[in-house]
C-alpha cells in the first residue's frame, strides 16, 4: 500500500469514527499538527478553560475563605467521580498529591500490613518513580528489593518472600498489557499484596479492580485523562483493607477532625485517610473536567477506538516496513505503539521540526506513538509513520 493509499485509508477511517465529534471539545491551536504525545500529557478540554476561570472569579474571586466550604473534600468528590473509571466504588478513590507521593504512601502501607516479610519486588525496567519509590522504602523498612533475572519476568519469579510488589499495568515502553487479574491472583496465593501503576492505562483502557481483586492502585490523571500539567494523582485502596491503612504520611487534611488544633492523631474513616495537606483546588477542578469527558464518551467507546488506532497504526508500520516492538493482540496492548530505530532521538526530534508531528522518544531506541481516542485522529497516525518511513530511508 502506498503512502497516498494510507491516507486515503486514515481518510475513510477518519470519516465513519463515532468519537470523531469529540475533538471539537479540546482547545486545538493547530489543526494540521498531528499530536501524539498525548500519552504523556493530554490535551486542554475547552470545558476546563471555562471550569478554571468559574473558580477563580467566582469562588476564589467572590467567595473567598467562604469557598472552602465546597472545597474541603474535593479530592473525595473527584475521587467518587473517577471511581467508575478504574471499576471501582465510592469511598475507594481519592484524588491527591502527585504519583511519586502516593505510591510512596501506599507502600509504607503495605509493606505494615504484610510483617515478617523480607522483600518488595519491582521489574528492573519498570517506571523509574516506582522503582525509585520500592528502593527508598524498602531501604526504611530493611526490606531487599527483588527483580526478576534478565530475560524473565515478574509473572516467572517466586512471590513468597515479598510482602508487596509493584507493577504499571501497561508497560511504558512497549505498551504490553500485563494479566491484571491472573497476577493479583498469583501474588495473593503467595500471600503478597500488589501496588498497580495505572498511568498509562487509565483513560485509555476498560479497568475493572474489583473483578481483579486489586489491592491498592496509583495512576496520574494528566494523559489520558486530559487534566493538565503536574494534575493530581489519585490513590485506589480496596474497601475492606481501608481501616488498616496505617496512614505513614499525616498532614493535617487526612486528620478525622482536622480542625480541632490541639487533638491527637485521628485518621479520618474510610479512604479520606490517604490526605495529606492542603489540596490544589484549581489542580483538581482541571483534573475532574478531563475525567467528566472520559466518563461522558464512555470508557468501552473509547478503548474500541484505541484498539482501532493501534491496529491501523500498526498496518502504517508493516505497510511502510517499520519495526513496532508492541504487541499485535490489540486486547493486550495499551493506547501507544513503540516504533524501533537505532536513531530514534533524532528522528523524533526532526519529525516535530520538519513534520508538525510530535511523537515521543524513550531510552534507548523507541519512538512512542500515543493514540489517545478522543483527540487522535487516524490521518495523525498515518502522516506521522509515512513521515518516520522517508527519514529511516533517507
Amino acid at each position: 500500500m502506498s503512502s497516498d493509499q494510507l491516507l486515503n485509508r486514515a481518510f475513510e477511517l477518519d470519516s465513519a469514527d463515532p468519537l470523531a465529534h469529540w475533538r471539537d471539545r479540546f482547545v486545538i491551536d493547530d489543526p494540521d499538527l498531528s499530536y501524539l504525545d498525548g500519552n504523556s500529557l493530554g490535551m486542554l478540554p475547552r470545558s476546563t478553560v471555562h471550569r478554571i476561570h468559574e473558580v477563580m472569579n467566582d469562588e476564589w474571586g467572590s467567595g473567598l475563605i467562604r469557598s472552602w466550604q465546597k472545597w474541603l473534600n474535593l479530592p473525595l468528590v473527584v475521587g467518587n467521580e473517577l471511581a467508575p473509571l478504574l471499576g471501582a466504588d465510592d469511598g475507594e478513590v481519592v484524588v491527591h498529591d502527585s504519583t511519586s507521593i502516593n505510591l510512596h504512601q501506599l507502600l509504607h502501607a503495605a509493606v505494615r500490613l504484610r510483617p515478617g516479610r523480607t522483600a518488595i519486588a519491582v521489574d528492573a525496567y519498570e517506571f523509574p518513580t516506582d522503582r525509585y519509590a520500592v528502593e527508598a522504602v524498602a531501604r526504611e523498612h530493611g526490606l531487599d528489593v527483588i527483580s526478576p533475572p534478565a530475560g524473565q519476568r515478574l509473572d516467572e519469579m517466586p512471590l513468597d518472600e515479598c510482602a508487596v510488589i509493584v507493577r504499571s499495568l501497561i508497560d511504558y515502553r512497549t505498551a504490553e498489557i500485563a494479566d491484571l487479574v491472573g497476577f493479583t491472583l498469583r501474588a495473593h496465593e503467595a500471600g503478597a499484596l500488589v501496588i498497580w501503576d495505572l498511568s498509562h492505562a487509565v483513560g485509555a483502557i476498560e479497568l475493572d479492580l474489583h473483578a481483579a481483586d486489586v489491592d491498592m492502585a496509583i495512576g496520574c490523571t494528566y494523559k489520558y485523562l486530559n487534566g493538565g500539567p503536574g494534575a493530581p494523582a489519585f490513590s485506589y485502596v480496596r474497601s475492606n483493607l481501608i481501616s488498616d491503612i496505617d496512614q505513614p504520611i499525616r498532614g493535617w487534611f487526612g486528620q478525622d477532625d482536622q480542625f480541632a488544633m490541639d487533638s491527637a492523631w485521628s485518621p479520618k474513616p474510610g479512604i479520606g485517610r490517604l490526605m495529606i495537606g492542603t489540596p490544589s483546588i484549581l489542580a483538581l477542578e482541571a483534573a475532574r473536567c478531563g475525567i467528566e469527558l472520559s466518563s461522558e464518551a464512555g470508557m468501552p467507546a473509547i478503548a474500541a477506538k484505541g484498539r482501532a488506532l493501534t491496529d491501523f497504526a500498526h498496518e502504517c508500520c508493516d505497510e511502510l516496513r517499520l519495526d513496532s516492538v508492541s504487541p499485535r493482540d490489540a486486547y493486550i496492548r495499551g493506547s501507544h505503539i513503540a516504533i524501533r530505530h537505532s536513531d530514534a532521538k533524532e528522528i523524533t526530534q526532526r519529525l516535530a521540526r520538519d513534520y508538525s508531528v510530535i511523537a515521543d522518544y524513550r531510552d534507548p531506541d523507541l519512538i512512542r506513538l500515543g493514540c489517545s481516542p478522543l483527540t487522535t485522529r487516524y490521518g495523525d497516525v498515518a502522516r506521522a509513520t509515512i513521515h518516520l518511513a522517508s527519514m529511516v530511508r533517507q
